[in-house]
């Protein structure tokens, strides 16, 4: 909430500037500059995050109420509800959208030749086949793989691949579609997996590039197996 506070003023400072100067702004010293760097940058925080539905002329009114006159309207407890419940309301409504983005793109890719459907939604197609007779990894083993990840719309979020060495775990300490989608995988083999948001992250998602309801896509390479002791 404290960050929300801030990026509140920031704007603020950002709205006050875009009102006295419609083109360029004019910066007549140091605080001018640094006012507006300031609004620049949070403003484009808030519009990362998707707040953009807001009255600039009510923040400039906040602004002064409390710097200026020392009488706002609004208590700080009122102030946080307030900024919670809409916070919430844009969560629910981002979250809905992902869901609603990532069900249309697996409805439309499992029609596509190679795409195999597991009953739980998972979806994958066979790059490299392998050896179907070579050993497949059960839950409790330790997995070496080669793997890159995306978003449905080509966002790379992580790769081994760029690291330049295979990636080394147990099975059952990751997301459930890889623990899922790797018992069906023998060692030799390249999949592209298409994981759905219930199987990866979920509602809450995972840091910045990953948001809550997020389809995720790899191409996973099976090295090698280590069965557990």
């Amino acid at each position: 909430m404290k960050k929300l506070f801030t990026a509140a003023f920031a704007t603020f400072a950002f709205a006050g500037v875009n009102a006295q100067a419609p083109g360029k702004p004019v910066m007549k010293n140091a605080t001018d500059s640094f006012s507006y760097a300031l609004g620049l940058n949070v403003a484009n925080s808030l519009k990362d995050q998707g707040v953009t539905d807001i009255n600039t002329e009510m923040l400039k009114q906040a602004f002064n109420d409390v710097l200026k006159t020392n009488t706002p309207g609004l208590s700080q407890e009122t102030a946080i509800h307030i900024l919670q419940g809409q916070m919430q309301k844009m969560g629910e409504k981002k979250l809905a959208a992902e869901k609603a983005k990532g069900q249309a793109f697996l409805e439309q890719n499992k029609k596509k030749k190679g795409v195999i459907v597991l009953p739980n939604g998972l979806q994958y197609e066979v790059l490299t086949a392998g050896d179907p007779s070579a050993l497949k990894p059960k839950p409790v083993d330790t997995v070496r793989v080669d793997y890159v990840g995306t978003t449905i719309d080509g966002t790379e979020f992580d790769s081994s691949i760029k690291r330049g060495e295979p990636t080394e775990f147990p099975l059952n300490g990751v997301i459930r579609g890889w623990t899922e989608i790797l018992q069906l995988m023998p060692k030799g083999s390249k999949w592209k997996v298409y994981i759905p948001s219930d199987l990866a992250y979920g509602d809450r998602g995972a840091g910045a590039q990953i948001p809550g309801g997020a389809v995720l896509i790899f191409e996973i390479t099976l090295h090698d197996i280590k069965p557990a002791q």
